[in-house]
């Protein structure tokens, strides 16, 4: 006993130092390089010759856990943080490794030890969840109990099943019933777990006139099972939901068991609503899930047990036919996957099981009353039936435990609360509200990851935000102030939401007015005031020149757009779009000017074009004035030797009769005018110390003509009180930030606000002291003018 003690304090002693290696990355720096350079040399690659100790394999383990998030954080992506394991969920993981161990135990012992294990699990989750005298059959896959208990019903259906196998089903096909609400793939998995063809697995619709629509047509199923027994099939099962998948509804299980009752169908229920049979106070609907054949749990979500298995209870009198079933095994080892389950719900407690769920339903209506304060929210109770607050409330009061909350942002609900046109404010309205909706719940996920909100698509209501607390709250660790700060986020995004659903209209009809400079584009899964592209004006171009001309143009367009003072974001748009080149606009408040906002895109996309067309003739225009230019130089520098003779050439002489007899030279600069193309004198300079020609620039009127002291773009005057936030600077340069002297270049990239100042930017030329050598611009005898510069290399 001793040595068995020493050997279970040591399966603790090592998980809980693998836990903390693989936890909280504190790491020697020696055994951390290397396992960093296994993860990226070797794996996947050959088994070292050497074998490793258990520190460094563990090291190598956290590295391939991480490696993802590392990579990520230098992406600046957020990276998905991993479940808090608490010390239930230590339990749990003990659980493993004490399975391990017991598994080498002798036969006769672990015999009596896994039949207790598996009778105390068996009974305590029968009492927890109202199962009287029930069976359980512990599974990974959440599937594989209804594919055992539907084996079991055709054991039972067919007598000689056992013996003829499948010959049995061809001249009595069974029929598998499932509701329309059922989770994606589930009937198809069971035929295909079970060799029938698709043709044994029945839908049922839903209800389309009374009772909620997530729920079982009833009567329609009655009808489908006579119609199936005059064609000579038999019923076999019938799969209900306590919390179908989507929308969390609860089928009428009462009148689908007395249906059952009548025609011998086999009633398996599952769902998360099931959970809350555990509470004092259930409601009738999940009530009568106590009265089904089998019922499947996943107690490791609602508890928040890592690698805990799920449970299906069912109920039969006949152990040969659950052994031929699946449902129980002769082998001990099997039966060990109950252990992890045994061992956290003894930490736990029969009041920490109760308190976990009953924290979750808390959590739910908790929600559920904040949401009354929130405007243009709507609670959704099934497609074409979408209830009002007050029934909300009313449905809380009826069934306080329901632990599934559904909402979506609705524009009906605040249309004419903000500025902007309301009357047809988008083609495909419907396809444009689940574009805004699963951008909030994204949002919400994103700002609030402790909530565990997710977005839902269901098939008439379109997209909804759910909030399922059975299913996250115990793994997230959701506390009262996670659905506060739920709430107080989703305040504030919803006002940004109608706002910009309200002046989608206006943003395209601005766009249309300035046609054809821009493009309206159509793009209904963009969460956003719109898309926009800027088409090129540039005639005679083939089709594939004027795509990369329309490339090029809005992608500089759109890093000048993200340089601008403004909240407003603008994008690439999703990463699966129709359109190319597009420029998406983000979301908006009520106190934005589309006018203005749409006039500055079509204005700065027509000074890039203008600039693009400058900078393609600069290149041809500079290379032919610095031809001409040295030609001038070249005949300054012939006529100032024959004006001043070759004494004065050379270097001591040239000095001496300089100093005894001056000689003012005649030889004038010039300066070379791009728009033009021609060199001009630069007399007028020298006598006015300004550039002949050069006005000074202006910022574009598009983007200061009602801008206030402290106002960001875009924003009308004192229409919100964000509008006299802090400016930074953007389009053209700073007049401030010029000389007084003008600084001269033929380099100069042109301003996109003002193309057409730039063509009389210049560049002194200056006749060097030594012939054949133009670079060398400056004389030594004429003084340049004070702040004035000269380049004539002609980059």
């Amino acid at each position: 006993m001793m040595m068995v003690d020493a050997a279970l304090a040591q399966v603790g002693k090592n998980l809980s130092e693998a836990m903390r290696i693989l936890g909280d990355g504190q790491m020697e720096a020696d055994a951390g390089t290397e396992s960093r350079r296994l993860s990226r040399t070797i794996i996947p690659g050959p088994l070292q010759g050497d074998g490793q100790d258990v520190t460094t394999i563990l090291h190598l383990v956290h590295h391939l856990i991480h490696e993802e998030e590392d990579e990520e954080e230098g992406k600046d992506k957020p990276s998905q943080a991993m479940q808090n394991v608490g010390e239930q969920g230590h339990m749990a993981l003990l659980g493993h490794s004490l399975a391990a161990y017991i598994s080498v135990l002798g036969r006769e012992r672990l015999r009596k030890l896994t039949t207790r294990i598996l009778s105390d699990t068996t009974l305590w989750l029968c009492r927890i969840f109202r199962y009287e005298s029930g069976s359980a059959y512990f599974h990974e896959d959440d599937r594989d109990g209804l594919v055992k208990v539907c084996r079991l019903a055709i054991n039972a259906r067919y007598e000689d099943y056992t013996t003829e196998g499948y010959a049995v089903l061809s001249s009595t096909q069974p029929v598998i019933y499932q509701s329309a609400s059922c989770r994606p793939g589930l009937g198809q998995h069971l035929c295909s777990q079970l060799g029938l063809p698709l043709s044994s697995l029945c839908t049922v619709p839903c209800n389309t006139i009374f009772g909620s629509q997530h729920q079982m047509d009833v009567a329609l199923l009655d009808k489908l099972i006579k119609e199936d027994i005059e064609a000579g099939k038999l019923p076999l099962l019938l799969i209900a939901n306590a919390g179908t998948p989507g929308a969390g509804h609860t089928d009428k299980l009462g009148r689908l068991k007395e249906l059952c009752d009548q025609h011998s169908i086999w009633l398996h229920v599952e769902g998360v609503n099931l959970a809350t049979l555990a509470l004092a106070q259930v409601t009738s609907a999940v009530m009568a899930a106590t009265r089904c054949d089998s019922m499947t749990l996943t107690p490791g979500r609602w508890l928040g047990l890592p690698a805990v298995t799920a449970v299906t209870l069912y109920r039969h009198e006949d152990p040969a036919l659950s052994l031929a079933a699946g449902l129980t095994s002769s082998q001990p080892v099997e039966k060990l996957r109950a252990l992890p389950l045994w061992l956290s719900l003894q930490h736990l407690g029969h009041n920490g099981i109760i308190e976990k769920i009953r924290h979750a339903a808390a959590l739910s209506q908790q929600l559920l009353l904040k949401l009354k304060s929130v405007a243009c929210i709507r609670i959704s109770d099934g497609p074409e039936k979408e209830i009002s607050l007050i029934e909300a409330l009313k449905m809380v009061e009826e069934e306080p435990n329901s632990p599934v909350v559904l909402f979506k942002f609705s524009q009906e609900l605040c249309a004419g609360s903000s500025g902007g046109s309301v009357d047809g404010f988008c083609a495909g309205e419907k396809e444009v509200l689940d574009t805004f909706n699963r951008w909030l719940g994204d949002q919400l996920a994103q700002l609030v990851p402790s909530s565990g909100v997710d977005v839902v698509e269901l098939e008439d209501e379109g997209t909804c935000v759910r909030f399922s607390p059975l299913l996250t709250a115990a793994v997230l660790g959701t506390q009262q102030e996670d659905v506060d700060e739920l709430v107080q986020k989703l305040v504030e995004l919803v006002p940004m939401m109608s706002s910009t659903m309200n002046l989608r209209q206006d943003f395209r009809e601005e766009t249309h007015r300035r046609a054809p400079l821009l493009t309206y584009i159509e793009e209904l899964s963009w969460p956003g005031l719109g898309a926009v592209r800027y088409e090129s004006q540039a005639e005679g171009l083939d089709e594939s020149r004027r795509k990369e001309e329309v490339k090029k143009i809005n992608n500089a367009l759109l890093t000048k757009l993200q340089e601008l003072d403004t909240d407003i974001i603008f994008s690439t748009g999703p990463e699966f779009v129709t359109e190319e080149d597009c420029i998406f606009v983000g979301m908006v408040t009520d106190d934005i000017d589309v006018s203005e906002l749409v006039e500055t895109i079509s204005a700065l996309g027509t000074d890039i074009e203008e600039s693009g067309r400058l900078l393609e003739n600069m290149t041809e225009r500079v290379r032919k004035g610095i031809l001409e230019a040295e030609l001038q130089l070249q005949r300054a520098n012939e006529e100032k030797l024959i004006e001043e003779g070759m004494l004065r050439q050379l270097p001591l002489v040239g000095s001496v009769l300089n100093w005894f007899s001056p000689v003012e030279s005649s030889i004038k600069g010039r300066t070379f005018n791009l728009a033009a193309g021609s060199l001009d004198s630069t007399d007028v300079t020298y006598s006015t110390k300004v550039q002949a020609g050069r006005t000074p620039l202006q910022e574009t009127p598009t983007l200061t003509s009602k801008r206030l002291p402290g106002q960001r773009l875009f924003r009308r005057p004192g229409a919100g009180s964000d509008s006299m936030s802090e400016t930074s600077s953007i389009g053209p340069a700073d007049e401030t930030s010029r000389e007084e002297g003008t600084t001269v270049s033929t380099n100069i990239h042109p301003s996109m606000s003002q193309p057409e100042t730039l063509g009389q930017a210049a560049s002194d030329v200056r006749p060097p002291n030594i012939p054949g050598t133009p670079e060398q611009a400056e004389s030594e005898e004429e003084r340049q003018p004070e702040g004035q510069e000269v380049d004539l290399s002609g980059r």
